[in-house]
């Protein structure tokens, strides 16, 4: 029999979240774009944070969040990615650890771990301000081909995909998976990051990836058009299976010329989006992983992401699996 360790290997930077409240006004004072990333400096980072009231300090970086999620609803998952062997970095492999989650990556030697300062205003928008550190340090040789090959599904981070380095280790992993049968994952992360790799993500997608996750700006971005429908239509054409967000929305599924529509989960209200479009993958992963339907599996995202955006931090408070048997659902 084929090894299945693991249902997820989630690839992706390894960032430790600072996570503050601050009204708009701190935004507009420091000159950020509200509910973007920024990508900042080692110096930026600190200005930001000795002005930034009270914070909560979490590990993060969006495929941790989404792999965290994976086991929250008892899923088996790996995870890549670059921390350094210093007090950040050793907060981030405890907590991933923690988890039941494999992380086999070394430490980085040559940088300090990665933080993302994330700053909540009072509507539930996330300004992230992001300082890449060690996370940026991931190259081929920590993809490691036993894991790549034991994961149902190998699910990369676009946010990762700037250097050369980064852009090799994950032809690599998607070629050890497809060779073992498995499938490959790629979530497009920011529209900053369609603007930078729109060619790349395009070849990649079509000549690699399975399954793609992506937001209306995301989508709209990628064929460089306003036309959510139309760039629907194109996704359908090169992903054999794609799930686009939507915010309160809901979300589509799209495969070929099928469509799923699921509904957003009912919330009381947004106390912070962070970690949003990672739960959703972390529930339409597991359950795909599992063999879910495209439905089931758009609950289990939707449930997910209800969860994570209820309260502070990217990560689930409750465990995922305990609400969605709450809810009357089951995925083995």
């Amino acid at each position: 029999m084929p090894d299945t360790r693991f249902d997820v290997l989630a690839i992706g930077n390894a960032i430790v979240d600072i996570i503050a409240r601050c009204d708009d006004s701190f935004i507009t004072a420091h000159g950020l774009d509200k509910g973007h990333m920024h990508l900042i400096d080692a110096q930026r980072s600190a200005s930001l944070y000795a002005d930034v009231g009270p914070a909560v300090e979490t590990s993060g970086g969006s495929a941790g969040n989404t792999i965290a999620g994976v086991a929250s609803l008892g899923g088996r998952g790996a995870y890549f990615g670059k921390v350094a062997d210093d007090a950040l970095g050793k907060i981030f492999r405890h907590d991933i650890t923690s988890l039941g989650v494999t992380f086999p990556s070394l430490p980085a030697v040559d940088a300090p771990t990665a933080t993302s300062i994330i700053l909540v205003t009072p509507d539930g928008e996330r300004t992230m301000n992001t300082f890449l550190g060690a996370c940026v340090l991931l190259d081929e040789a920590d993809v490691i081909p036993e894991i790549v090959q034991a994961a149902r599904i190998t699910y990369m981070e676009g946010y990762l995909f700037d250097r050369p380095a980064a852009k090799r280790a994950f032809r690599l992993a998607a070629t050890l998976a497809h060779a073992a049968g498995r499938k490959v994952a790629l979530t497009l992360s920011d529209g900053f990051c369609v603007d930078r790799h729109r060619t790349e993500f395009l070849d990649l997608i079509r000549g690699s990836v399975d399954i793609v996750f992506a937001n209306t700006a995301e989508i709209t971005s990628l064929y460089q058009t306003a036309d959510f429908e139309a760039a629907c239509a194109q996704i359908a054409k090169d992903a054999p299976l794609s799930a686009v967000t939507r915010g309160a929305a809901g979300s589509v599924i799209i495969r070929g010329s099928e469509r799923v529509t699921v509904s957003a989960e009912p919330i009381d209200g947004i106390v912070d989006a962070t970690g949003a479009g990672d739960l959703y993958a972390s529930g339409f992963l597991y359950g795909h992983a599992r063999g879910a339907s495209l439905a089931a599996c758009g609950r289990l995202a939707s449930i997910a992401a209800a969860e994570v955006i209820s309260h502070i931090g990217p990560r689930p408070e409750r465990k995922l699996d305990d609400l969605i048997a709450a809810k009357g659902l089951s995925v083995k």
